[in-house]
This record gives structure tokens, C-alpha cells and sequence, in this order.
């Protein structure tokens, strides 16, 4: 017999956190109570997400979007009530307020570094990889030699390859695509390259018994079974983008875009637009692989991985 962790066991919870917190304050522990009082809200919403979700198949959103709320709530009163500097950790609602009144530099920003330079770069560098792995498909020897190359140069740190790039593509967005198709490249076909090999040899010799040549075998077979290491691929990229984007930026930049913003700001010590760039990095970074792994979900439906339940 399991034991029942609905409504009521959350809301007594809740109270007796609630009555521990305004103890707290009638004893006076002044420098203790905000601090106490935000981790006992923290708490209580920890115990109403484990009670939502501990029958199978509930959940959904609300408990990320609790503990985030949880979390910022735990920050904000954290950050006030030792007063931690503004230049250490901002509180929330400071973030907030830049965030609002900067809406229009933020926005400038993002187009520049993510619709301009890690988009662009993103396509272009899973392009190239999977017509690259389709060709080193098609020729072993390109296989065996690309291959070794590729992880070697995967290897290398964006610090030291970013100037370069910078220098020969300039300081404007192409050189942050460059970046980016570089760091895309290879992560793309390493994974279109093990996608192809997914099948087994009783699939390829039914498609031979068929008579079916190589490009209705690439299309009709190993293709379709190579799709979730692509899409893979893919989803490693959305996040290698946007970071080898504001990374570029910080080598060279026109007067916008998130790296620039972010290293000027620092030099300033303006945290607080620092973080509000950094919500908007993330939002952006978490939309890219969210709009990604439905593209995923919508093409590769049939596979078994895609099965819920």
C-alpha cells in the first residue's frame, strides 16, 4: 500500500514551515529570517512538486517551472538579506528592471549574435558535415582519413581558433559563423557518419535482394535509420552555436552583440546587464534545442525511442 501524496500532506507541510519561519522572526534572528524564510518557501515548493509528481504520468511543466520560481525566490531574498554587493551577485529584480529597460539593446544584440552569426553558422556547419559524411559514406578510404583528422581538429579549443577566424573573416558576423561551422562540423558528421551504419546486414541484404541500388538504399534505408543520430547531431549543435558565437564576439566585434556586450559590461561592472544577457543567451540556447527536438519528434516519430509510456 503506497502512501497518498496529494493536496494535504503538501498543505501541512507548507503551514508548518510557515509557523517555523514566524518563529523565527518573533525570536528575532533578524539577519537569519529572510534568508530562512525564502529556503523554507524553497521547501514547500519542493514538497509540492514531489507531490505532483510522484504518480506516473503527471508532472508536466509545473515542477521545472515551480523550482525555478523556487530558486529565484531563494536568490532574490538571499541577495538582500546578507547584502551582497551589486558588482558580486545582483538580485533578481534588479536584473529584471535592466532587462525591461534594455529591451531594445538586448534585442539588437541577439540578432546580431544569434540570427546573424550562430544561425548562419549552425546551418552552414551541419550542412557541410552531413553532405560530408554522405560522401566519406560512399568512399571509404575519405572515411578512414576524414575521420581521425576530424576528431583532431574537434579537439581543438574555440580560444585559440576564434582570433584566427576573426582575422580572416573580420570583425563583423561572418567570422562568428565561421566559428560556429567549425565547431558544428564535426560533431554533425561524427554523428551522420555512426547514423549510417545503423543498420543491420539482414536489412542491407533484404534491400539487395530487392535489387535496390545505392542511392534507393541510402534514401529508402539507412537514411530514415540514421535519422535520430542526426538529429542528434543537431541538437549538440544548437548549444555549441550560440556559445562559439558570443565566445567569437569577444575577440572582435562591431559595437553589438551578446560577447561584446558582456565584456563591456564587465569592464564596467554592470552585472546586472551582464545577467539580463545572460537570460537572454539562454532563452534563446533553450528555444533553439526545444524548436530542434519537435523537428526530431515530428520526423522520427516511428522510431521506438520516440515511444512514450
Amino acid at each position: 500500500m503506497t502512501g497518498y501524496s496529494g493536496p494535504i500532506p503538501t498543505a501541512i507541510g507548507a503551514v508548518l514551515l510557515s509557523v517555523l519561519a514566524l518563529l523565527m522572526l518573533v525570536e528575532g534572528r533578524t539577519g537569519f529570517a529572510p534568508f530562512g524564510i525564502g529556503l523554507l518557501a524553497v521547501l514547500a515548493i519542493l514538497m509540492l512538486i514531489a507531490g505532483r509528481v510522484q504518480r506516473p504520468g503527471r508532472g508536466g511543466v509545473l515542477p521545472p517551472v515551480l523550482l525555478g520560481l523556487a530558486l529565484l525566490v531563494l536568490w532574490e531574498v538571499g541577495t538582500r538579506a546578507y547584502e551582497v554587493p551589486a558588482v558580486i551577485l545582483p538580485p533578481v529584480s534588479a536584473i529584471a528592471v535592466r532587462f525591461a529597460s534594455s529591451l531594445d539593446i538586448l534585442w539588437q544584440d541577439f540578432v546580431q549574435t544569434f540570427v546573424k552569426g550562430a544561425l548562419s553558422g549552425y546551418i552552414i556547419g551541419c550542412g557541410a558535415g552531413f553532405l560530408t559524411a554522405l560522401a566519406s559514406d560512399r568512399s571509404p578510404f575519405l572515411q578512414r582519413g576524414l575521420l581521425p583528422v576530424g576528431n583532431f581538429l574537434a579537439a581543438m579549443p574555440i580560444i585559440g581558433t576564434a582570433p584566427i577566424l576573426v582575422m580572416w573573416f573580420g570583425f563583423d558576423w561572418q567570422s562568428k559563423a565561421a566559428v560556429v561551422a567549425v565547431m558544428c562540423f564535426f560533431p554533425m558528421l561524427v554523428n551522420t557518419v555512426q547514423g549510417l551504419k545503423a543498420t543491420d546486414s539482414m536489412q542491407r541484404d533484404l534491400m539487395r535482394t530487392y535489387a535496390a541500388s545505392y542511392g534507393q538504399t541510402l534514401v529508402k534505408l539507412r537514411l530514415p535509420a540514421a535519422a535520430p543520430f542526426v538529429f542528434n547531431g543537431l541538437k549538440i549543435c544548437t548549444t555549441l552555436a550560440l556559445i562559439g558565437a558570443i565566445v567569437a564576439e569577444f575577440f572582435g566585434s562591431p559595437i553589438r552583440g551578446m560577447g561584446f556586450r558582456i565584456s563591456t559590461e564587465v569592464g564596467r561592472l554592470a552585472l546586472d546587464m551582464v545577467w539580463a544577457e545572460i537570460v537572454v543567451a539562454a532563452l534563446a540556447g533553450s528555444a533553439f534545442y526545444g524548436v530542434v527536438t519537435l523537428l526530431e519528434r515530428a520526423a522520427t516519430f516511428w522510431h521506438p525511442s520516440q515511444r512514450r509510456g
